[in-house]
């Protein structure tokens, strides 16, 4: 008997956000690294928890590729969120004690300015109109919600693959606004591999005949490319050892075998390709992907000193050793640099069978080392190594 599909294996939930969000809007210009600009910015962000008195209670939580800023249901939206069980009451986001805000990335497709967001100059689509953005532009549109909120220094800022480069992103343009950083399954510097990859899924998206150089809005989008992007980048999320274990070398279906989908394996990337496409505007996918690849923190600036040495607050590493997007190694590293600029480390790697999509999935073991970091007072925090599998 052929295996199910989706409930054989814990899957990451992302949904199609389409209400339920704040908005902060700017009518100030807002400047790229590119060069190019926004005449406007509009950032969409949703909140859990209370801000203290004295406003230091807030955690600034990033956001991957893919996800939208409902992290967690409340009221307005009440379908469970992409880290449902890390934020609430009594969990390691602790909304009891801590204000929790999230926000939609700039470029992405959720409510914040993107490719497809009205360009107030002409009434469209920006499509190919948006400006290249960097991690540094996400972060910078971010600090603007912040100082609206009147929020000037965070208890804390998390994130995890592109959200753990935002987090570490801040601590370097931002020093003085934030107290301590978690960074999962990330990277100083995106690797040529990783650039690979999403190149080769941008080509997917852009050599598809329905992308029309960008100007597909109100005529049809690329499924095609979409599909086979998303399919590559699902590879590169979970890992070897667990599709061994779920699908094996199980068939789809009786009969001959055929050229297209065929097995178990092969019908779980059909899946997750297709419902991708019918979430994600395609352009957003371009730009942020591209955003992730020029991500460096290694390369002096107009300072002359790399970003990375400016972080020097309490940091939480983790990795995970199945992770095929961001080899383990490149956590090491990130905490032995963080390290040798002074910062008092926390490393902590897993063995878990769920690749880079562990962040999404082993609640209790990142949970419990988010909570006891950002439980510990700022003067008590010592750097140490901690492995656990």
């Amino acid at each position: 008997m052929a295996r199910r599909i989706i409930p054989d294996g814990p899957e990451p939930t992302y949904d199609r956000v389409a209400s339920g969000y704040a908005v902060f809007h700017s009518d100030e210009p807002f400047p790229c690294e590119s060069g190019g600009a926004l005449p406007e910015l509009t950032l969409a962000y949703e909140t859990w928890g209370k801000r203290s008195r004295a406003r230091d209670n807030t955690v600034l939580l990033h956001t991957g590729l893919s996800a939208s800023s409902h992290a967690r249901s409340h009221a307005r939206n009440r379908a469970p969120g992409w880290w449902e069980q890390f934020i609430g009451p009594g969990a390691p986001l602790d909304t009891d004690r801590y204000h929790v805000v999230c926000t939609n990335l700039l470029g992405g497709c959720f409510g914040s300015s993107g490719p497809a967001s009205r360009n107030p100059e002409t009434g469209e689509p920006y499509a190919l109109d948006f400006p290249i953005v960097t991690v540094a532009d996400m972060v910078r549109a971010q600090l603007r919600l912040l100082d609206h909120l009147g929020i000037e220094r965070l208890h804390a800022s998390i994130g995890a693959s592109l959200g753990g480069m935002q987090s570490l992103q801040l601590a370097a343009l931002a020093p003085e606004r934030v107290q301590r950083i978690v960074s999962i399954s990330a990277t100083a510097q995106s690797s040529p591999q990783s650039i690979a990859l999403r190149f080769v899924q941008r080509q997917a998206v852009m050599n598809d005949p329905d992308w029309r150089e960008g100007r597909y809005y109100g005529i049809a989008f690329p499924h095609r490319g979409q599909k086979v992007a998303r399919e590559i980048g699902t590879i590169t999320y979970r890992s070897g050892p667990e599709w061994e274990k779920r699908f094996g070398r199980e068939r789809s279906g009786a009969g001959p075998p055929r050229l297209g989908e065929d097995f178990q394996v092969e019908s779980y990337l059909v899946h997750q390709g297709e419902k991708f496409c019918l979430q994600y505007d395609a352009n957003s996918y371009l730009y942020i992907s591209k955003a992730m690849d020029l991500f460096d923190l290694l390369a002096p600036d107009a300072r002359g000193t790399a970003p990375i040495e400016r972080i020097g607050c309490p940091s939480l590493v983790i990795g995970v050793r199945s992770d095929l997007l961001f080899p383990v190694w490149q956590q090491r590293e990130l905490a032995r640099l963080l390290e040798k600029n002074g910062a008092d480390v926390r490393y902590l790697e897993l063995d878990a069978p769920y690749g880079h999509d562990t962040f999404l999935i082993e609640r209790d073991r990142i949970g419990t080392a988010i909570a006891d970091h950002l439980d510990e007072d700022e003067q008590d925090v010592r750097a140490l190594t901690s492995r656990a599998s």
